[in-house]
């Protein structure tokens, strides 16, 4: 799958930044979340540990994201982790009297991916305290993950998960469909299909389950089914050595 070009592509322009983190578990976990989604631009401002990016629990947590990790930098305040930004979304469960508008992560994303200009920064707060009013009230958005009502708690590394999610789709466009997921083989000919098809009814007929001489609509019936899958040259093969060999249990010439 080709990504977007690389000098305006949201992968390139939008930034994590993570607010007092106390768990050295949740910075790896992010990182982690992150990496799977293509993002690599981290900051932490203020984590409760010094050195949280050498703890072994970060490490742990990370599982493979390490790369992430040696990018990420510590900073003093907000204003240095905002350094390069010019859009700002705060990450809130909890709404506010005084906010910015609300988004929920998908209309964020797609605002994002849709403006090449805009730099952004997605501020989670710490896992206790979350967001203080001050930050949230600079930000230029604060993001409203539509939970269950009845409990809409997540877990800093999940909210992060779902906005990585929701950006990723978003700057990949059509190119995130599930279609392009996954291993895909070579897809057969029509010689390779007419010929699987031919040898499958000598198959059949020396199994008598078809007659030759009434054959009905069963070869259109399957070729109506097989037709639906797309059939690979794999596929085809492992499909005539299935009737090569009932031909040959039957006594047949393959």
């Amino acid at each position: 799958m080709n990504l977007p070009d690389i000098s305006t592509s949201l992968f390139k322009r939008l930034r994590f930044i993570l607010v007092q983190t106390s768990r050295p578990g949740n910075v790896g976990a992010v990182a982690r979340a992150m990496k799977t989604m293509g993002f690599s631009d981290l900051v932490l401002v203020n984590p409760r540990y010094p050195n949280v990016l050498q703890e072994a629990e970060t490490v742990a947590f990370a599982s493979g994201a390490q790369d992430i990790l040696a990018r990420t930098r510590i900073v003093a305040s907000l204003d240095q982790a905002l350094e390069g930004c010019n859009f700002a979304a705060a990450v809130s469960a909890r709404l506010r009297e005084f906010s910015p508008p609300i988004l929920a992560p998908r209309a964020l994303a797609g605002q994002l991916a849709g403006n090449s200009e805009l730099q952004g920064a997605l501020i989670f707060g710490n896992e206790r305290f979350g967001l203080p009013n001050e930050i949230v009230e600079k930000c230029h958005v604060l993001i409203n993950i539509p939970a269950n009502p009845e409990y809409s708690s997540l877990n800093l590394s999940q909210a992060a998960q779902v906005l990585a999610y929701e950006c990723r789709v978003a700057a990949l466009g059509d190119r995130a469909d599930a279609a392009d997921i996954g291993f895909h083989g070579v897809p057969a000919s029509l010689a390779q299909i007419e010929g699987m098809y031919g040898h499958l009814e000598q198959a059949l007929i020396a199994i008598g389950y078809l007659d030759a001489e009434q054959p009905k609509k069963l070869m259109p019936r399957l070729k109506r089914l097989f037709s639906r899958t797309q059939l690979e040259t794999e596929e085809i093969n492992i499909l005539r050595g299935i009737a090569r060999q009932i031909l040959l249990t039957k006594g047949k010439s393959p």
